[in-house]
């Protein structure tokens, strides 16, 4: 081959060379840009395999009721309970509904071909179950409190109310919760925007995040909830979704967003809140929380 022949070889492979680079480049823009959703799909996979939580199995099948009726977001009492409102004698346990689910999720497995223990030794495992710290590793299926006759605690609950309302807690000293008193000092977007980091870490790694809602100085909400799952994310909107266990509303889950152009959260309207933008406190995640 000639000098120029090598020449003209030597400008097909750079011209060859160069339409490739561009490709790649394009490609790797290209996958740049989805890569937010994909890692997003990889999260929401990630969190599914995680956590077995089933809202239909893992919860409570009675309600918690609050103390106050709400109109149109402004608190007042509650009459006595009667055919049209729904009965008001178990209050105050938002915050023990939803450690004790958490704490069934992680220390007890159910056995539905044993047989039903009776009220006194159901009472005392039930107790067992609520003493280890909620935020502790899940136990191995050996080593749990083993609940005989029942499938799931949404079964055990139903059949056994009374007894497992006598013995997750008392829901008074809800009210003393050090962690309660960030309500009062830490109430900028930047912490919301913080604990928004955290309860995705905290889901990433399958985990739960119980969280503390309130409007404080307004009353309009006070309230303790179970976020255990994050939704699929939506193309079109930039609005981040959660599947959250309430107490107070055992027939479904209900749903928490986080809105990052404002940096809050907002909680899904009901017959006591009106809805809207709450702040948002994660509760047993460590001592003192």
């Amino acid at each position: 081959m000639d000098r120029r022949g090598r020449r003209d070889g030597f400008v097909a492979v750079a011209r060859w060379a160069t339409r490739r680079g561009r490709a790649y480049h394009v490609s790797a823009l290209r996958t740049a840009k989805r890569l937010p959703w994909l890692l997003a799909a990889a999260f929401v996979a990630t969190n599914a395999q995680a956590s077995d939580f089933n809202f239909y199995h893992d919860t409570f099948a009675f309600a918690n009721a609050t103390v106050f009726k709400y109109y149109k977001g402004i608190a007042f009492l509650r009459a006595p309970s009667g055919k049209t409102d729904p009965a008001n004698s178990y209050t105050r346990r938002c915050f023990v509904m939803t450690r004790v689910a958490m704490q069934f999720h992680k220390f007890a497995r159910f056995d539905p071909h044993g047989q039903p223990l009776d009220d006194r030794a159901l009472a005392a495992r039930v107790r067992a179950v609520t003493r280890p710290a909620p935020w502790r590793e899940a136990l191995p299926p050996k080593e749990r409190i083993v609940f005989p006759g029942y499938a799931n605690l949404r079964e055990m609950s139903k059949a056994r109310e009374t007894v497992l309302k006598e013995n997750i807690g008392a829901g008074w000293p809800t009210y003393f919760r050090p962690g309660n008193f960030r309500m009062f000092y830490q109430r900028s977007p930047k912490y919301q925007e913080q604990t928004h980091s955290r309860l995705d870490d905290v889901l990433a790694h399958g985990d739960f995040f119980i969280a503390y809602l309130t409007t404080y100085p307004r009353l309009s909400i006070n309230h303790a909830v179970l976020i255990y799952a994050r939704k699929n994310p939506d193309a079109r909107s930039d609005i981040e979704r959660y599947l959250v266990y309430d107490p107070n509303h055992p027939d479904s889950p209900r749903e928490l967003t986080w809105l990052p152009r404002e940096d809050s959260f907002a909680y899904q309207k009901d017959v006591d809140f009106v809805g809207g933008h709450i702040r948002v406190y994660q509760s047993y995640g460590k001592w003192l929380q």
